[in-house]
């Protein structure tokens, strides 16, 4: 039934703007965010781009909450400097036409453009959220100089910056990018109760759908194929844990622009069928159900979902040390952390992992009802919902 007119009108009015809906964390996070925020208080529109060919899209999860999207086609991941100035531009006619009374800008393309919209619409309020950042270990120390130069004066545009980890958070004010006030940590919230509903049920469909023993353990690595996952340190290691454990079998599971390279990797190795890239699997709990460690080795991450996920499910992961994953990770713990850009500590940490079973089975169970509690949705809607709240209140 439609809402009363004057309700409606009550609403607060919040435009969301992502640079694409690719599968990962972001896209993720601004989905559930959109549908999750009460409805009788708030309208949500998502502003998106286009995803390129090969990284896939969370659009049927979109669909399926029934998030309103509006397109605007050259807001994607590419810098394109004339492009950009034409995004802008659409990007003002979009806020000046929808009026809202919030932008809330994720990523980094869609920060800088949809900040710098809301501000020559006269959006009231502006808010942008860090889901990692881009000032390291993606370009070399020039473009970083830039960027890191461009955001100090968007921070200073902006009413309120939220880090999804602490360890952003620091990174950001050690660079000079806001201040105490300006930046508050609002962890990502997922709907995670679906995993230990339903991960115990689907054991042995990802070993029945791969060909793959009941007793051979499987290291899966769940990440889009781009550079700064770093994929080849796995690779790498690979061979030095079959001299030792030939039967673990490896999974790559997603797929990406580095798709090719990682291919040619595997053959330059000489590594066999038992590394096998499966490309996309959607049904993430199928993917934990038979998984025996989860594998990450990122060369940066903000906080990334397929820890948080595997966590959740009861599975142990190793992880490089890098961005929010030591707030996820205690070492030794309920799983493992080794420094980045390292074969050989990977390989050997493998190694000493899957050496005993049993334990790997136990430290997976720790924390786990605390990950499900600190990184669920409600708990994100509702941390969201306060900030919004706090920042309308100053403008009265």
């Amino acid at each position: 039934m439609p809402r009363p007119k004057q309700e409606q009108e009550n609403r607060t009015k919040v435009v969301r703007i992502i640079a694409r809906l690719n599968v990962g964390g972001p896209a993720i996070h601004v989905i559930l965010l959109s549908a999750g925020l009460d409805p009788a208080r708030y309208e949500t529109v998502l502003v998106k781009g286009m995803e390129s060919e090969t990284e896939g899209d969370m659009m049927a999860l979109a669909q399926e909450r029934g998030v309103k999207l509006l397109l605007i086609e050259k807001l994607g991941r590419e810098l394109r400097p004339l492009g950009d100035l034409c995004t802008l531009r659409d990007l003002v006619h979009t806020l000046r036409r929808e009026r809202p009374q919030i932008v809330h800008t994720h990523t980094a393309k869609a920060g800088t453009l949809g900040r710098i919209a809301a501000r020559l619409a006269g959006v009231p309020i502006v808010i942008h959220t860090f889901h990692g950042h881009v000032l390291s270990g993606y370009f070399g120390p020039v473009k970083t100089r830039v960027f890191t130069m461009i955001e100090k004066i968007l921070a200073r545009w902006t009413d309120a910056i939220i880090t999804v980890s602490d360890t952003c958070r620091n990174d950001l004010l050690r660079l000079g990018i806001g201040d105490e006030q300006k930046i508050v940590t609002i962890p990502l919230g997922l709907e995670l109760d679906r995993f230990p509903q339903k991960v115990p049920s689907l054991a042995g469909k990802l070993r029945e759908r791969f060909s793959i023993p009941p007793d051979v353990p499987i290291v899966s690595h769940v990440a889009r194929m781009v550079p700064i996952k770093r994929h080849d340190v796995l690779l790498r290691a690979i061979p030095k844990v079959w001299e030792k454990m030939p039967q673990v079998r490896f999974l790559l599971i997603g797929d990406g622009e580095t798709r090719p390279q990682i291919e040619h990797l595997a053959q330059e190795l000489q590594l066999d069928e038992r590394l096998i890239l499966t490309g996309f699997i959607r049904e993430q709990e199928i993917i934990y159900a038979d998984t025996d460690l989860l594998v990450l080795t990122s060369d940066n991450e903000g906080l990334p979902v397929a820890v948080i996920e595997s966590l959740a499910s009861g599975k142990p992961v190793l992880s490089t040390c890098v961005g929010g994953v030591p707030e996820l990770i205690r070492d030794g713990v309920n799983g493992f952390l080794v420094p980045p850009g390292d074969p050989d500590k990977l390989a050997e940490t493998l190694l000493k992992a899957l050496q005993d079973m049993n334990r790997l089975r136990e430290m997976g169970r720790k924390e786990q009802q605390t990950i499900l509690e600190r990184y669920s949705s409600a708990r994100l809607i509702r941390d969201i919902d306060n900030l919004y709240q706090r920042l309308l209140s100053r403008q009265q």
